[in-house]
């Protein structure tokens, strides 16, 4: 638009230079001049009411250092020529601090270490998922700026998991209570950002990075409840099988004392005499001497 102003001073200039001399046809005098002059002014005055804001953005108004509280949402809107439009980022964003050097926003080790109930040292690589309120981005432009992340956003992080990991032992971090950890770090960065027009969406704790030899000692304590868990099913394991051997056993005798209670020696008896029979049908077999009883030892001569 300054460019368009330019070349029409410049033309005036021109103008009045060629009239002087002489030079300008018929057709050009100031009466035409004067009024292209002033339907080139209303042109740029209306080019220059003309705002278009594009998605994920809202405008900010700002006429004479007075900044108007509403915000201009994504579309084209015609606005007073001389008010300025500072467009801001209201779409989700991400900030990520990381013991690796190429992933967090500040290159390097920008891992947050802090102190835990039993006072050890641990770091920590965590991701926000955040967005600029779009109600309050007037605000957040007047009071804060467009730098809001670094002055509000970074610090508001590193208080809320340094006030977060003072109430949990290093083994509860490292094991059940991680999600918990989690739900404690969004819940003051959503009370605190809220205020300043920002709205946390999510806590993501990528990475907890422990001691040494704390890391031994909690491998440690795990191994030890895993092989606790192990023994626990083995002797239940070993329970189950002398239940399922007892009540083998129980049906064994039971299976007994029935067969036992059922036998007489008539029937005894017979049985013996039926098994004879199928001796007979054994071709290598010549002489069978079998004690039936006291009484009786039959010879059965079986022939060739």
């Amino acid at each position: 638009m300054g460019f368009i102003i330019f070349l029409l001073i410049v033309s005036i200039i021109i103008f009045f230079v060629l009239e002087n001399r002489g030079l300008l046809p018929n057709f050009i005098n100031r009466k035409n001049i004067i009024i292209l002059l002033v339907a080139i002014f209303i042109l740029i005055t209306f080019l220059n009411s003309i705002r278009i804001v594009q998605p994920g953005y809202v405008g900010i108004q700002i006429l004479f250092g007075h900044l108007n509280k509403k915000v201009l949402r994504n579309g084209l809107h015609i606005v007073f020529p001389l008010i300025q439009v500072k467009m801001m980022d209201i779409r989700m964003n991400d900030y990520t601090m990381s013991i690796a050097k190429e992933e967090g926003v500040k290159k390097g080790d920008d891992a947050i270490t802090s102190l835990t109930k039993d006072g050890l040292t641990i770091a920590l690589d965590i991701t926000i998922w955040y967005k600029l309120d779009p109600a309050k981005a007037a605000d957040v432009y007047q009071n804060i700026g467009t730098d809001y992340v670094q002055k509000i956003v970074r610090p508001a992080i590193r208080t809320a998991i340094r006030n977060a990991t003072v109430r949990y032992f290093v083994s509860e971090i490292f094991s059940e209570k991680r999600d918990e950890l989690s739900k404690k770090i969004y819940d003051e960065l959503f009370s605190s950002l809220s205020e300043k027009g920002i709205i946390v969406d999510k806590v993501l704790l990528r990475n907890i990075d422990l001691p040494q030899k704390v890391k031994n000692a909690v491998d440690e304590k795990i191994a030890a409840e895993q092989e606790s868990q192990k023994m626990i099913y083995i002797l239940e394991k070993e329970r189950k099988e002398k239940e399922r051997k007892l009540i083998e056993a129980e049906g064994i005798a039971q299976a007994q004392k029935k067969i036992t209670e059922s036998l007489s020696k008539q029937y005894l008896q017979w049985y013996y005499i039926q098994n004879l029979k199928e001796l007979l049908n054994t071709q290598n077999s010549k002489v069978i001497i079998m004690p039936f009883d006291k009484n009786l030892i039959p010879l059965l001569n079986l022939g060739d």
